[in-house]
């Protein structure tokens, strides 16, 4: 009685982490998602639960781990393949439900080219079929709306963007936006209301006492577990390094965190010795400064492990804005005079502009991205942002 008790128990446990990381890691987002990130989501879900039930079931057998290994990786297999059989199904059904939207992309003075590119590979979800800038006139592209199933505004004016929202919002048309920095700040602020007029309180103060006490004791306990597991790799690759050129294995540049304070970031070594002696620049996908070796650390994000070293220190956390140089980022200030807004919370070695963006990134993308983090930082964030990373 009680063995087939501990049999469903652990399957229950096992059911409940697998759900909790497809979750996670997007497992479930099947027309969100493409194809393939779905299936990638549900293969490191299906690896990180195996593990966890590997350790459990050899914790109740008294860490006999090898007789466990075949039957969970035949389950594994199993699972992948039902996983793909699932993905096509739903998608199927996804796409008889909900069809790609026909859209009417509304622009200003910024170049929707580069918005529009990243809707044709979601051709799935979304087809625009006709742009208007704003100097067509508003009565103009009031007229066009209702011809289409839904809209996108771009990043426009407010006073434009809101006569748009609240016309689409008056004939059921739906409206998607590209944000603004005050819009994250706004979807962040905590609702009050005084009698009957409701207000939005914004703290601006970044992280509570409580939430950096948290935060930097996982940043200890990271740090500290890293180092130890990352020892091996960092040898080899300080001796890769060594071998090819002889220079200097570690590469530090100043950068800055919290409050605009500067502090040396650690980075193996990637680039040719003297790369900047012309002066600061920000490094290529197909840089010719950066060596053999370096192609491979960078491929791998291996060459940022020397960061663990920063987080102990405690000049870097291990989730936050990447840091930048104190030049490029008055550079970036020049257009986007809200960049130093990202300097409300420590640099991180990890973070939600990193998750969430990409290599070409646009500078203000990013910003919003790190202001999204910023604005709704909680230590389960973290968590999230640590096993998609």
């Amino acid at each position: 009685y009680y063995y087939r008790r501990g049999h469903w128990t652990v399957i229950i446990l096992y059911a409940l982490v697998l759900v909790l990381f497809m979750k996670v890691l997007g497992g479930f987002r099947v027309g969100y998602l493409r194809n393939l990130d779905v299936f990638y989501s549900q293969i490191l879900s299906v690896i990180a639960t195996n593990a966890v039930e590997y350790l459990q079931l050899a914790l109740i057998a008294k860490w006999k781990f090898l007789q466990f290994s075949t039957p969970i990786a035949m389950l594994a297999l199993l699972q992948m393949a039902v996983g793909i059989l699932w993905i096509i199904a739903m998608r199927t059904v996804y796409a008889r439900l909900y069809p790609p939207h026909e859209m009417l992309l509304i622009y200003g003075d910024i170049s929707p080219k580069a918005l529009i590119r990243k809707l044709q590979s979601r051709g799935d979800k979304y087809q625009v079929k006709e742009t208007m800038h704003l100097k067509e006139g508003i009565q103009a592209i009031l007229e066009k709306i209702p011809q289409y199933e839904s809209i996108i505004i771009g990043d426009i004016p407010s006073h434009e963007r809101n006569l748009f929202l609240k016309f689409c919002f008056e004939h059921n048309i739906r409206c998607y936006s590209v944000p603004k920095i005050s819009d994250i700040m706004i979807i962040s602020a905590s609702e009050i209301n005084l009698f009957d007029s409701p207000l939005l309180l914004f703290r601006n103060h970044g992280l509570t006492f409580g939430q950096s006490v948290v935060k930097r004791a996982m940043d200890i306990m990271i740090g500290l577990v890293g180092c130890i597991l990352a020892s091996p790799f960092m040898i080899i690759i300080a001796a890769a390094i060594k071998l090819y050129d002889g220079g200097p294995v570690l590469y530090s540049q100043e950068r800055l965190t919290k409050d605009g304070k500067p502090f040396q970031i650690y980075k193996f070594r990637s680039m040719i010795m003297e790369s900047e002696k012309r002066g600061a620049r920000l490094a290529s996908e197909h840089d010719d400064r950066i060596t053999p070796v370096g192609k491979v650390i960078r491929r791998l994000h291996v060459d940022e492990l020397p960061q663990l070293f920063n987080v102990l220190i405690g000049d870097m956390s291990f989730v936050g804005p990447r840091p930048e140089r104190e030049e490029i980022t008055k550079e970036y200030e020049q257009s986007i005079p809200q960049f130093r807004f990202r300097l409300k919370m420590k640099a991180g070695l990890t973070g939600y502009a990193q998750v969430y963006g990409q290599y070409n990134t646009v500078p203000y993308d990013k910003l919003k991205l790190d202001l999204t983090y910023i604005e709704n930082y909680s230590f389960w964030l973290d968590i999230k942002l640590i096993l998609l990373t």
